[in-house]
């Protein structure tokens, strides 16, 4: 059950006696920066002490904080969802626990456990994902960015100069990964370029400062990230880097429609836009759609490529992300022919 590769007290929490509530089916998942323990009831999410440039886990404290942002902006859309911070703890014999007595040794967020079969991912993995569902979708969102803080410390996010930093970041953190996941030097220079010429239409991103379109985002809205149950629940949101969440609607909705796109559901993908626009009344998104688009796919290659090289990432993991990421970069090519 245990693995060398994991911190001792990820391999403590694998064990039900961690417990004060019953624990039978626990399951790790990992990403590039979180440590997610599934264990009954209930989820345990954990920060990696790792620094990536754009995120900053690697004191204690560090984690501690970011842990509470995550409460704080998750309740926005999932107030029911988000319970509490929680202390792992170590007793001077040696013992673990949550929220137990001696010396805290880490930090986590403590969520309730989502029904799995109203997962999107799963939905779309049964082909029941329905026009229902992605109009449920809109309604959300469309009540959420209306009410999403904005302002002019808000709005400086969305020039072109703001908004390059995080794109042109991109394609510096996976030029070293040329060669894996499909990314070819040709493929990279094309999709820089491509980005680096929709950047200097600076009237565009002026455009949609002025129209008041940026808001503090969701930031990861894809499918991953959603669950359609008794009501819809967006969660796990940027917390750890204001200006990924700090950004244009368009590139929020951008992303989901990217990743529905990528499960082959184009016809869904062009009704949630169009539901979108006509629930907000943003035409100007579309001209904005495949800039970002391009945007999220290599963003979701580049998180592909940065797991694939965790040395504490299972091989089959490593593999499946590696042909993922070439997937998300094909897709992001197809958007620059549009």
């Amino acid at each position: 059950m245990t693995n060398s590769h994991l911190p001792l007290f990820v391999q403590a929490l694998l064990w039900p006696d961690c417990y004060a509530h019953p624990a039978a089916d626990i399951r790790l998942v990992q990403t590039h920066i979180s440590y997610v323990i599934l264990a009954g009831e209930y989820v345990y999410k954990f920060k990696k002490p790792v620094n990536l440039g754009f995120l900053d886990f690697t004191t204690l404290e560090k984690r501690r904080s970011y842990c509470q942002q995550e409460l704080i902006l998750n309740r926005r859309l999932c107030p029911d969802i988000y319970l509490s911070l929680v202390e792992v703890t170590m007793s001077p014999e040696g013992g673990w626990a949550l929220d137990g007595a001696g010396e805290v040794m880490e930090y986590g967020v403590k969520m309730v456990r989502m029904p799995e079969e109203r997962m999107m991912p799963q939905l779309i993995a049964s082909g029941t994902l329905q026009k229902e569902h992605i109009e449920a979708l809109v309604e959300v969102l469309a009540d959420f960015y209306q009410r999403a803080e904005s302002g002019e410390a808000i709005s400086r996010f969305g020039t072109a100069a703001a908004v390059g930093v995080n794109v042109l970041e991109n394609f510096t953190q996976i030029e070293p990964f040329i060669g894996q996941g499909g990314l070819s030097r040709d493929l990279f220079n094309m999709l820089s370029e491509y980005a680096r010429r929709f950047l200097a239409r600076e009237e565009l991103f002026a455009q949609r400062i002025q129209g008041g379109f940026i808001r503090d985002c969701h930031g990861d809205l894809y499918s991953a990230n959603i669950c359609l149950a008794e009501k819809v629940y967006i969660y796990d949101c940027i917390e750890f880097n204001e200006r990924f969440r700090y950004c244009d609607v368009a590139s929020d909705v951008a992303f989901l429609a990217m990743d529905l796109d990528f499960h082959g559901l184009e016809t869904l993908s062009r009704r949630f836009i169009e539901a979108f626009i006509k629930r907000t009344g943003d035409t100007g998104l579309t001209e904005m759609i495949d800039f970002y688009k391009v945007y999220r796919a290599v963003v979701r290659a580049k998180i592909g490529l940065l797991t694939a090289n965790d040395p504490a990432v299972a091989e089959l993991v490593r593999a499946d992300c590696l042909v993922k990421a070439a997937q998300y970069f094909q897709l992001a090519a197809r958007y620059t022919a549009t």
